[in-house]
């Protein structure tokens, strides 16, 4: 299934349902939920059953954070329906923000990290959100975690079971585009952020692998998808990376001597493009199917024409593409 849940300027839902088998054609169901309100740079997660949505801004540019369950239920007779609920989480909530990142760590805890705060400030605190068994509420709580990545927005926060979470890139404080990689360690003691170092030699010549508003998606054997995004001259971008985690060496085997994190090696891999070729794009969003080798893109903000209720020529796109991984020989095809 998959669920888009509003934009900028925008307050609507829509689904369509793919199921357990690949079909190259879907067909959108416009659902009519009528809550949460219009909003952008919001976050809107899968866990267990159920969406579990946080912040974001409003159509006034008003920060929120406001915390939405969400339960989409598929019948032959009603077809797709989508309720929400606003979940009760009493007095403690992280301050309002956009343009933050979230992720699941299990089947009832997500994370938020950063983004847009009041006041277009940056932000570098990490929440974690507990749901109740029957998701009908929840606690949010900060992380005091040193060190800790810096402040950022638009990076992106993804799960790897047994390994962490893994938060990359960004937009920094001093506007700086990042490229920086952080391991967040889960554990029942403790949770600590670890740096993870590479070379960038490892990088081919001319390519550019900061990046914000990219997307970065669980695929088969456990590694990372990194598509799109932008530079720091808001240059957007085509390229599909792999950042292979298993290569990060367990914090016992490092060495002492380097106290800045872990150094990994040849961790980063970037794929070739074949068949359609889609507009370079940031801010997106991006899913992975069942099998972990199939990957559905949508939306995002694109360079076009010029038009007289679009500034600097940009547009937002509403192109759905399906990306097939053939991990074997660096190939992606969409």
């Amino acid at each position: 299934m998959l669920v888009f849940f509003t934009g900028r300027d925008l307050d609507d839902t829509w689904v369509a349902y793919i199921g357990n088998d690949f079909q190259r054609t879907l067909k959108w169901q416009k659902v009519n939920s009528g809550i949460p309100n219009g909003r952008f740079g919001h976050t809107c997660i899968v866990i267990g059953d159920y969406l579990v949505l946080f912040g974001g801004i409003n159509d006034r540019g008003i920060r929120q954070n406001d915390t939405w369950v969400g339960k989409v239920v598929v019948s032959e007779n009603l077809g797709i329906t989508l309720s929400w609920r606003l979940l009760d989480v009493r007095s403690i909530a992280p301050p309002p923000r956009g343009a933050h990142a979230a992720c699941c760590i299990d089947k009832s805890t997500m994370v938020i990290h950063g983004g847009i705060g009041l006041y277009g400030l940056r932000m570098g605190d990490p929440w974690i959100l507990e749901l109740s068994e029957n998701f009908c509420s929840g606690t949010w709580r900060e992380l005091v975690i040193h060190p800790s990545p810096p402040a950022r927005s638009g990076h992106t926060l993804t799960c790897i079971e047994g390994t962490g979470i893994v938060l990359f890139g960004g937009r920094g404080s001093g506007y700086d585009v990042l490229h920086d990689v952080w391991l967040l360690q889960v554990s029942e003691v403790e949770l600590k952020w670890i740096q993870i170092l590479y070379n960038l030699q490892d990088i081919p010549a001319g390519v550019s692998l900061p990046r914000v508003g990219h997307s970065a998606t669980l695929i088969l054997g456990g590694r990372l998808l990194i598509y799109g995004g932008e530079d720091s001259q808001r240059h957007r971008k085509d390229d599909f990376w792999v950042l292979d985690v298993s290569k990060i060496p367990s914090n016992k085997a490092q060495s002492p001597l380097n106290s800045r994190g872990l150094q990994a090696n040849n961790i980063w891999k970037m794929l070739k493009a074949k068949g359609y070729k889609p507009y370079r794009r940031s801010f997106h969003r991006a899913c992975a199917d069942h099998s972990g080798c199939r990957l559905y893109v949508f939306g995002g903000m694109v360079d076009g024409l010029l038009q007289p209720a679009e500034a600097y020529g940009l547009r937002f796109d509403g192109e759905l593409f399906l990306v097939k991984l053939e991990l074997e020989t660096d190939i992606v095809r969409c």
